[in-house]
């Protein structure tokens, strides 16, 4: 039969411009089957005409045609096109091979029982295609467990999983149980967390995840010709749910195969047609057309999401270097520099996934253009936007909650920021990362009960991510727990990306009692382990909070030796802002004035810079210019955004706003301001701004002429630096204003 038919049609019945459908996604909405089972229709005669004058040859096709073609015999077509596949290989490997009556024995029963074996297959899989379909609900999880592999070729090893999980991720219908809660449950069931999931531990884990089915896969071949297995099974009794079978003549095509059948499994499933019409990317495109680069991105992955960074660094990278149009293998490596805090590096990585950004699925697509305005341009109005619009196409999907729960964090929203956090964790309850967000959302409202039970829970559940170590440090601090939190430091010795943090934690801890030295030595001692895992950003936002620790202290040599030295290793906007403003705060205004414009210029789509940094930098830079009215009329703008939890310089907005109050003789205003410090504390931890919040307080009372209060305030910093070292300029202001003060009232000093 002709593939255009124009010439058979009755011209007397032409059909109208009302009967025309313009493109293959309308003639396969059409004839309600994808568009890619639609465009294999072509080779069985599908009425089409193509656009000759189109470069990219358009087609498009009339609904009577159709409907001729369709009720001739062809709606049995999907059906005899599955059993013509199933059959293909025998006669092309036959074929192939040819008379051979002089061959070696062992070769010919070689390939006997490899026919064998396809036949088994092919009769497997005809009979379920007679049964009824028993499709899951958009309730049920799915368990992928491995692929069967008989070819001997390693390159299949965890790549056609990962292959097929990015196809079924597509899906807003189908869940897949997430690989954190599969090392969590095979923990649980005495199995080591990479085991592989063959049929027997697949559908054991299935049950204990309370998932509905379990998917599983095997290729096998003779010679260049695959055969490419899918099978879903119902985990409670065994039965197939589904199951499909491709050819792929040539290991390049076995991907595409992989793609047809996980299209056609998502159909058996349950899934609308509608749905699988738009969102169905081939899985070449993505993710990458190459088994290699999709192997390396699989064990890159599988290591990112182990917490081993630094491993996923180089896998990563293979992955590019093989394709580098890869978008989700840069996404990853992006990932991963952003987990080890160099978020230069990340950004990097970041834009070359936002440029590729069309060579992926819908979700992969949601996935890099939210990465692109978090971590690139800073808008995280946009990004929210996005998470929002990706929370709506994939409800089941547990990125998007758990990112709005950090970004919700960001700018102040607390009570959203724990909504989210207890919806990603409902999504997928053996995360790691999410229980860490989880304990850090109570923490930051100050529920630091509600935090260590979330924390223990992990903890009894075996999941023991290294972050939360970290955060484990932070509620030990605020619960005075110093055996929980030298338990913490003891723990990280000698992890990469654990150590150093809470070495600079410790600097902190040191800094916050007063203890100068000892915390130089923990600040030290951080940078160098941060050099050794060649984390340069990170030592540098070391550098850069140690500046910012001298510069509060008085020590303002010490505070420019210690920006510079950060400021060598990065330019990162963390990295300024902090350097910048411990310069600031050192009187160096002529520099921190360059690198304030520098911010600027830099990041001026970004949320935390415009609102947040740039106007606690204004304001400082004009208190030194003793212009106070300028400095408060400069930190209006931060206002909704300056109790956000943004690392290390969290809640500076509101520290610098209590000096300029104080500069100003405006007592009571700066009473608010330090008294707001100190009622956040779970959101400034160990910050050395804390401690020093206790100091102005004192300062403001003494400003309202309330010498009750100054006195308890000034006993209150006093107290707490007791073990100080002598020589810190802000001590010794300290207690010369406490003299003065007791001499002028007759207070006894204490």
């Amino acid at each position: 039969m002709p593939n255009d038919i124009t010439d058979l049609r009755d011209r007397s019945a032409e059909p109208t411009s009302g009967d025309r459908l313009d493109s293959w996604k309308e003639i396969a909405v059409y004839l309600k089957h994808s568009e890619r089972t639609v465009r294999r229709w072509q080779e069985e005669g599908l009425p089409i005409h193509r656009h000759a004058h189109k470069k990219r040859a358009g087609v498009y096709a009339y609904k009577p045609d159709l409907d001729a073609w369709w009720n001739n015999g062809h709606a049995r077509l999907e059906e005899l096109e599955r059993a013509q596949a199933a059959r293909r290989p025998w006669f092309s490997w036959l074929a192939k091979r040819g008379p051979n009556p002089v061959g070696d024995l062992r070769e010919q029963l070689a390939a006997t029982g490899a026919i064998l074996l396809v036949t088994g297959l092919t009769l497997g899989g005809w009979l379920s295609f007679s049964r009824k379909a028993h499709t899951l609900t958009e309730k049920d999880t799915i368990v992928l467990g491995d692929f069967t592999n008989t070819t001997g070729d390693t390159v299949f090893e965890g790549t056609l999983r990962q292959g097929l999980a990015v196809q079924l991720e597509q899906s807003p219908f189908l869940s897949l149980v997430s690989d954190e809660q599969i090392q969590q449950t095979l923990r649980l069931m005495g199995q080591p967390h990479e085991a592989r999931l063959t049929s027997e531990i697949a559908r054991d884990l299935c049950q204990r995840a309370g998932s509905k089915a379990y998917i599983r896969g095997s290729i096998t071949n003779l010679g260049n010709d695959y055969v490419i297995g899918l099978t879903a099974v119902n985990c409670a009794t065994g039965d197939s749910l589904a199951q499909e079978q491709m050819q792929a003549i040539g290991k390049e095509k076995v991907l595409d195969a992989l793609g047809r059948g996980a299209t056609n499994l998502r159909e058996k499933l349950g899934e609308s047609l509608g749905s699988i019409q738009k969102f169905d990317a081939p899985v070449e495109q993505a993710t990458t057309p190459l088994l290699e680069a999709l192997q390396a991105y699989n064990q890159g992955y599988k290591a990112l999401t182990n917490g081993e960074f630094a491993a996923a660094v180089p896998l990563a990278q293979r992955a590019i270097r093989l394709d580098q149009n890869f978008a989700m293998a840069y996404a990853l490596l992006g990932d991963t520099y952003s987990s080890l805090g160099e978020t230069g590096l990340a950004a990097e990585n970041y834009l070359k996934a936002y440029e590729l950004r069309d060579r992926g699925s819908e979700r992969e697509r949601l996935y890099i253009e939210s990465d692109y305005h978090q971590s690139i341009t800073g808008d995280l109005e946009k990004a929210r936007q996005i998470y929002e619009l990706w929370a709506q196409t994939y409800p089941r999907d547990y990125v998007p909650p758990l990112n709005l729960c950090l970004i919700y964090g960001n700018v102040a929203q607390y009570d959203k920021s724990l909504l989210e956090a207890r919806e990603s964790h409902r999504l997928s309850p053996a995360n790691g990362y999410i229980y860490a967000a989880f304990v850090t959302s109570y923490i930051n409202l100050n529920r630091l009960q509600e935090a260590q039970a979330a924390a223990d829970e992990a903890l009894a559940k075996n999941i023991d991510p290294a972050l939360l170590h970290i955060i484990l440090y932070q509620l030990a601090f605020l619960k005075n727990d110093a055996v929980g939190m030298v338990r913490q430091i003891a723990s990280s010795a000698g992890k990469p990306g654990v150590e150093d943090v809470l070495l600079a934690s410790e600097a902190d801890t040191a800094a916050y009692s007063g203890r100068l030295e000892k915390a130089r030595e923990f600040s030290r001692r951080a940078v160098s382990a941060a050099e050794r895992a060649e984390e340069k950003e990170v030592a540098a936002g070391y550098e850069a909070g140690a500046a910012l620790m001298e510069a509060l202290l008085g020590n303002t040599a010490q505070a420019r030796e210690r920006a510079a030295s950060a400021l060598v290793l990065s330019t990162g906007r963390y990295v300024q802002y902090g350097a910048a403003l411990a310069l600031a705060l050192a009187g160096d205004a002529a520099r921190a004035q360059a690198l304030t414009d520098d911010l600027a210029k830099r990041f001026p789509q970004d949320t935390l810079v415009r609102f947040n940094y740039l106007s606690t930098l204004h304001a400082q830079l004009a208190l030194n210019d003793n212009n106070t009215l300028k400095a408060i009329e400069t930190l209006q703008a931060a206002i909704p955004y300056e109790l956000g939890s943004v690392g290390y310089v969290t809640l500076y907005p509101v520290f610098v706003r209590g000096e300029v109050y104080l500069a100003a003789r405006h007592g009571s205003e700066a009473a608010v301001e330090f008294q707001k410090l100190l009622d956040y504390r779970g959101l400034l931890g160990n910050s050395p701004i804390g401690a020093l919040a206790r100091l102005g307080l004192a300062r403001a009372y003494v400003l309202q002429g309330d010498t009750v209060k100054a006195h308890a305030a000034y006993q209150d910093f006093l107290t707490l630096w007791k073990d100080a070292d002598p020589d810190i300029p802000i001590l010794i202001a300290a207690k010369k204003e406490y003299a003065k003060l007791v001499h002028r009232i007759g207070f006894p000093q204490q």
